[in-house]
């Protein structure tokens, strides 16, 4: 069984979720500075309190069906961020990551998917990442540009969040090309 786990990043480390980071996560999932960008609205405590409750429960099931864990900056505990696998399919899994908006630009997202992605391959033996990225997130899919994901096509009216479907980009990663150098980006 995989639990609990701890990767630790050139910036962040990643961690289980635990019930006394309700807070954090709220500042996170509550903004709709960040929900813009991701596949669900804006929540409230109670949503965050469900949020952190089901991440806790769901990470000690066997088999563990998903890795949804907290970012921390290196070396702290408060939450900054989350960063998530989740199977999907034959040894493929589904990458999501979200940091909280005053911590945009130190480089915490990035870190987080490269850790994340690279523990997808080496450890849990997965063939193929994905990410499903809105259009106008242009700082998501570079991110994932940087990290050698390549672009699959569109997929139309993905998710309906914020009153509407949005559309989101694919973007795939296979073990064969994963070669992040030290700082994240693609030699």
């Amino acid at each position: 069984m995989s639990y609990p786990i701890h990767l630790v990043g050139d910036q962040v480390a990643l961690r289980e979720f635990a019930p006394g980071d309700v807070d954090d996560v709220l500042a996170i999932i509550g903004d709709d500075q960040v929900t813009s960008w991701l596949s669900f609205d804006s929540r409230s405590r109670a949503e965050a309190i469900a949020m952190v409750d089901g991440a806790v429960a769901r990470a000690q099931e066997e088999p563990r069906t998903e890795y949804y864990l907290a970012v921390t900056p290196k070396g702290e505990d408060r939450v900054v961020g989350f960063a998530r696998i989740a199977f999907a399919g034959a040894r493929a899994g589904k990458l999501g990551y979200a940091v909280a908006a005053q911590e945009w630009g130190r480089g915490y997202a990035t870190d987080a998917a490269r850790c994340l992605t690279s523990y997808a391959f080496a450890e849990l033996g997965l063939h193929r990442v994905s990410a499903a990225i809105g259009p106008s997130n242009l700082a998501s899919i570079a991110l994932v540009e940087r990290l050698g994901f390549q672009k699959e096509g569109v997929l139309r009216d993905h998710v309906h969040t914020n009153g509407g479907w949005r559309d989101s980009v694919l973007y795939s990663v296979l073990e064969n090309e994963w070669r992040p150098s030290a700082k994240g980006e693609r030699r």
